[in-house]
């Protein structure tokens, strides 16, 4: 009951140094999680569609996944110095990894039957990549954004090590001057940001789940299925009105 007291006190007496403290570490890790965001999605889509290069992306990738936070940010300092350069550079290269992986195995996920359809409707690879494999393999995409951001909001704390600012801050005050309540703050509000970041993006994923159509192309429609007097949805092309794949269980709520 003290240890809390004490937590709620030092939040109140110093609640600028930590609204200050949590900008800055929302700055760094969403700088980071948008940067590597971007970069792993265009090379999981490149990867995809070479299939040739898959081996040694995925595996440089998961090499720079290994090597440990600090390790990495000593080796970046005689490149870029210390700050936030340092910091977003290895938060990006850590998030890289599960974007990569997911994005690509979201895309080479979807049914070779549903990519021969767009072809034969005279598709072409832009259209079969952004309006076919990106839509759905937007779930398993949304997995990896949401793993990727939780991670780095984590990670972000070490950036306090090289100067970069962010919640690590007050962790690593707490440590030298033996303030366990200190500690527990700064740690206590890298947890709620990332429980909160993984909820949001948790009922993202859901939502995107549950999109119906894929779109510009294919639809959903209830068809009868003979010969039995059952119904069953389908994707369903609504220029020539084929059934081109019959809807998982999932795919029909």
């Amino acid at each position: 009951m003290e240890f809390l007291q004490k937590v709620i006190q030092l939040y109140a007496e110093r609640k600028e140094w930590f609204l200050d403290l949590f900008a800055a570490h929302v700055g760094l890790a969403l700088t980071a999680a948008v940067s590597a965001g971007i970069i792993g999605l265009l090379l999981g889509i490149f990867i995809s569609e070479h299939k040739k290069a898959a081996g040694p992306v995925l595996t440089i990738a998961n090499i720079g996944y290994t090597i440990p936070a600090i390790s990495l940010l000593g080796m970046l300092i005689p490149v870029l110095g210390i700050g936030d350069k340092t910091a977003i550079t290895a938060l990006t290269i850590y998030g890289i990894m599960p974007m990569v992986r997911n994005t690509y195995a979201g895309i080479t996920g979807v049914g070779e039957e549903v990519v021969a359809a767009a072809e034969g409707m005279g598709s072409t690879r832009f259209q079969i990549m952004t309006k076919i494999k990106l839509p759905l393999a937007a779930g398993v995409i949304i997995a990896g954004v949401r793993n990727m951001v939780v991670m780095t909001i984590s990670v972000s704390a070490i950036a306090s090590f090289i100067g970069a600012g962010g919640l690590g801050v007050a962790i690593y005050r707490g440590i030298t001057i033996y303030d366990s309540a200190m500690t527990f703050c700064g740690s206590f509000l890298i947890a709620l940001l990332a429980i909160v970041s993984d909820l949001l993006l948790g009922l993202l994923e859901r939502k995107v789940k549950k999109k119906t159509g894929i779109k510009g192309f294919f639809s959903r429609k209830t068809v009868t299925v003979l010969p039995y007097p059952a119904e069953q949805r389908a994707w369903h092309c609504p220029h020539c009105k084929k059934v081109l794949m019959w809807m998982e269980a999932e795919e029909q709520l």
